[in-house]
């Protein structure tokens, strides 16, 4: 009956704590948005290269530094979490993030580029990303996968708002003026919402929970995180979705002009859609990461997978919309996998070290991301096309549904 009482007395935002719980997701998300900017770099590369007389390699390198140092200090940040508090971890994230564009409009040369933005904006995202997560995970115990998808559609739509504003700025102002302009934006809105980034009391739970009978044993979890088959199972599976769904990521536009034949207007322009489908998985996969065990889950993604694998392998000039359907499921599946990899580390391993967990567990995401971009763009250097792509993305997908079947489950033992 107590804990009843202080759920009942517990208020978020002037609001009774179960309904003011659901205000922290759109502000978790509206960070994300923040963050998520750094997928928007190619509006910036163009102006850059004519500017700085660079090449097109060159342009992308403060994008691929960003995405190292986002990835390399996530777990980093994961571990401090608990211990600096989450508000102010989430501050110190949106002004390294902030920093790192302001100064970006100060340099002359790509290589400070790089370090700017590349070094110091791509580290503030990797200290920030975890922080709503963790929050929103704790909030809600009983929807933990759903309200964790929820919250990382900000990331995944980011480029459908920060890139159109961003090619607006260029063009009204410069892109120099543009990165001041966005990093000031960023810093000011991450800083006032950090304020409200803070978990609940320990063991807080919704009054209908607290209030059911205790008639099911509590959880066990890992003792070591290491030591457990469900850790390597998640980080394989992990790896192998966000390998693929990033590959497909970086040939969107340009399978669709070699492969299609499609307009490069039309290639550049679909990228909207696939984004948008990326987003809209996010809370279905949570919310089926809640319901259903895990790799049933993971098995329908790579089947998924497979499918707009054997569209892709089959298709022909002129076939758009094989092309565009194929694409979907591909953006659709990443999205999911970056939903149900912090939903499926909450269910297999202790909630209260999530942003340690989830830190370890996200180094998948790094590794994928390194792979996928190598192997994809030596693919096309060997044989002349992309196409060949398809048949090693199948492939893992078909590793990936054996992993999941097999190591994708809660293990019986290591637990205390």
């Amino acid at each position: 009956m107590d804990v009843i009482e202080r759920n009942s007395e517990l208020t978020v935002f002037g609001l009774p704590a179960e309904q003011g719980r659901w205000l922290l997701i759109p502000l978790g998300m509206s960070i994300l948005l923040c963050l998520g900017s750094v997928y928007s770099w190619s509006i910036f590369r163009k102006p850059l290269e004519s500017e700085l007389n660079i090449s097109a390699t060159e342009s992308l390198l403060p994008y691929t530094v960003a995405l190292v140092f986002y990835a390399a200090f996530m777990p980093i940040a994961g571990f401090y979490i608990p211990r600096i508090g989450t508000r102010i971890m989430t501050a110190i994230g949106g002004i390294v993030v902030g920093v790192g564009y302001i100064l970006s409009s100060f340099t002359a040369d790509i290589g400070m580029i790089v370090l700017t933005y590349g070094v110091i904006a791509g580290t503030g995202v990797g200290i920030a990303y975890g922080v709503p997560m963790a929050v929103v995970a704790r909030w809600f115990p009983d929807k933990k996968g759903l309200a964790v998808g929820l919250t990382i559609i900000g990331f995944g739509l980011s480029p459908l708002i920060a890139a159109p504003l961003a090619n607006y700025l260029i063009g009204r102002y410069s892109v120099r003026l543009t990165l001041r302009i966005l990093g000031i934006a960023f810093t000011a809105i991450i800083l006032g919402i950090a304020l409200a980034m803070k978990l609940p009391p320990q063991n807080w739970c919704p009054r209908r929970i607290a209030a059911a009978p205790a008639s099911t044993v509590m959880p066990s979890y890992p003792a070591h995180l290491l030591r457990s088959q469900s850790f390597y199972g998640l980080w394989v599976c992990y790896a192998i979705g966000t390998l693929i769904g990033l590959s497909a990521i970086g040939i969107s536009s340009p399978v669709g002009e070699e492969i299609i034949d499609i307009n490069p207007r039309l290639a550049a322009s679909s990228v909207s859609l696939f984004a948008l489908f990326n987003g809209v998985s996010r809370p279905l996969f949570g919310w089926l990461s809640d319901r259903f065990k895990p790799h049933y889950v993971a098995i329908m993604s790579y089947t998924l997978i497979l499918i707009a694998c054997v569209l892709m392998v089959n298709a022909q000039k002129g076939q758009i919309v094989t092309y565009v359907v194929a694409f979907c499921l591909f953006w659709f599946c990443l999205g999911g996998w970056l939903a149900m990899a912090p939903a499926i580390t909450l269910r297999f391993f202790n909630p209260d070290r999530y942003a340690q967990n989830y830190g370890i567990v996200f180094t998948a995401y790094g590794t994928g991301a390194l792979i996928g971009t190598l192997v994809t763009g030596r693919i096309r250097d060997w044989f002349g096309t992309y196409a060949y792509a398809f048949y090693l993305m199948a492939l893992l997908a078909i590793i990936g549904i054996l992993v999941a079947n097999f190591m994708l489950k809660r293990s019986d033992r290591l637990y205390s």
